[in-house]
């Protein structure tokens, strides 16, 4: 507002107020015309001098950011790959933030390649470890496959990491989780394979059980056997064994089946559960057994 219209607005609830409308003079040198305007100009003084205020703390606190784990979860998150819409686009100058004139939300939302991502010191603290994942065709987890893609995810953090900061992206297949699973079941509802009305309800439910987990997420044993058992026709889960196996950094392939218990968090951020004899992947498959 300026201050006329500051002025305006004292004048026209000088109008509203009965006792006021004795002041009726027009001249421009009359007390309560200029005391009226030095009121209007002292409150857009005022409003000038909070958004000069407002204007100093959005710059300290674009200066200052500290480089805390979530800061930079939220870095990764907003990557942006232009050419998956077609389209050029930039950070502005000095800023982690890209300049997206022109795009509409839908194009600045499909430019977005990282869609999960997680942020850890390694165990000697000398480093940031930046776990990152995408989604493929189906929406299921999935590794950034794409070379140039990779190439501008490294460009882009020599652009916006802390400067003597490490950071060690981890862009990985994701974990193989092979559980030994005994379900004891009611055969008035599950037949002996686990089916009811040609449909496997503990497969769906281990699989959904690993698209339910954060990124980067803990997976407990006992969480996965309480939703297990709260399937119709399940009395009771037995988890003989559970074991998983990761991308050695070394080899870029996978090493042997480790066993845990109780919980475990996945190296590359998630994981992936087989079932199916016919996949690449039949020495790290699931077994579901089934009893009465």
């Amino acid at each position: 507002m300026s201050v006329e219209s500051y002025k305006n607005e004292m004048i026209a609830a000088k109008e509203n107020n009965s006792s006021l409308r004795g002041l009726t003079s027009n001249s421009k040198t009359s007390i309560w015309g200029q005391m009226f305007y030095v009121m209007a100009y002292s409150l857009d003084l005022l409003a000038q001098l909070f958004i000069t205020h407002r204007k100093e703390i959005d710059e300290k606190i674009k200066t200052q950011k500290t480089h805390r784990l979530e800061w930079i979860r939220q870095l990764y998150l907003n990557f942006q790959y232009g050419k998956a819409i077609g389209k050029d686009i930039y950070l502005k100058p000095e800023t982690d933030i890209y300049d997206n004139t022109g795009l509409t939300e839908d194009q600045v939302e499909r430019s977005k390649i990282i869609k999960y991502c997680a942020v850890s010191e390694s165990n000697s603290q000398k480093e940031v470890l930046i776990k990152i994942a995408t989604e493929d065709e189906d929406k299921e987890l999935s590794p950034i496959t794409d070379q140039d893609v990779i190439k501008a995810v490294e460009a882009y953090t020599k652009e916006v990491k802390g400067v003597g900061i490490p950071y060690r992206i981890i862009n990985s297949l994701p974990d193989l989780l092979q559980l030994i699973i005994t379900i004891y079941r009611d055969p008035l509802v599950l037949d002996s394979q686990g089916g009811f009305e040609g449909e496997y309800p503990v497969n769906e439910a281990l699989k959904e059980f690993m698209r339910e987990l954060p990124f980067d997420g803990e997976l407990r044993l006992q969480d996965l056997s309480n939703k297990l058992e709260k399937i119709d026709g399940v009395k009771l889960v037995d988890i003989e064994a559970a074991n998983s196996s990761w991308i050695d950094a070394s080899t870029r392939s996978y090493g042997g089946l480790i066993n845990f218990k109780v919980r475990k968090t996945p190296a590359s951020g998630y994981f992936k559960i087989t079932f199916d004899k016919s996949e690449e992947s039949i020495d790290y498959k699931s077994i579901i057994k089934y009893a009465v």
